[in-house]
């Protein structure tokens, strides 16, 4: 099995609910933790592994720190991105506070990118078990997805593509 088919099978069967709540906002979400957490079955499973790096940027005066997801089974990797600037204005954090904001929030969004997460409603709560139209931000990922040598099959099996989007993926 190529790293691509066992990316897809990630990506098509994951489960990670939002179980964290913020008070504040008063919605759900997950955390970067959780979304590795419900990973582990599958590593095992399909004998790959995850790693999250991070880099920090200042080329703009503004720290920006980049996230690289990856995943490789020893042989092939593929890779996400995400990239976030740090909060320097956030009032009642502290400068490590800041950092560690803006760095829990990049691992969660790359590990979105890989694994396709979304940020709607998770099918499991709502119990329909139908395909979701995709988004902006999702078919960016899957754009991502694809130019990373992703098959678009992956993305199909798990949104539903407009004729157009479903050309457009296919141009890249």
């Amino acid at each position: 099995m190529t790293i691509n088919e066992k990316l897809s099978q990630i990506q098509t069967k994951f489960k990670s609910k939002k179980s964290r709540f913020n008070s504040f906002g008063k919605y759900y979400f997950r955390s970067a933790e959780d979304i590795l957490e419900a990973t582990k079955p599958f590593l095992l499973e399909l004998g790959v592994s995850v790693v999250i790096n991070e880099e920090l940027i200042d080329d703009i005066g503004l720290p920006i720190i980049k996230t690289t997801a990856t995943i490789t089974d020893g042989k092939e990797t593929i890779n996400a991105t995400a990239v976030v600037g740090v909060d320097m204005n956030q009032k009642g954090m502290q400068m490590p506070q800041r950092f560690g904001s803006a760095s829990s929030y990049g691992k969660k969004y790359a590990l979105g990118n890989l694994f396709l997460i979304d940020d709607t409603q998770d099918s499991d709560a709502t119990n329909t078990h139908d395909k979701t139209t995709i988004t902006g931000r999702q078919l960016a990922q899957a754009k991502d997805y694809v130019q990373s040598g992703g098959k678009i099959e992956a993305i199909k099996a798990k949104y539903q593509l407009t004729p157009s989007q479903e050309k457009e993926l296919k141009t890249l």
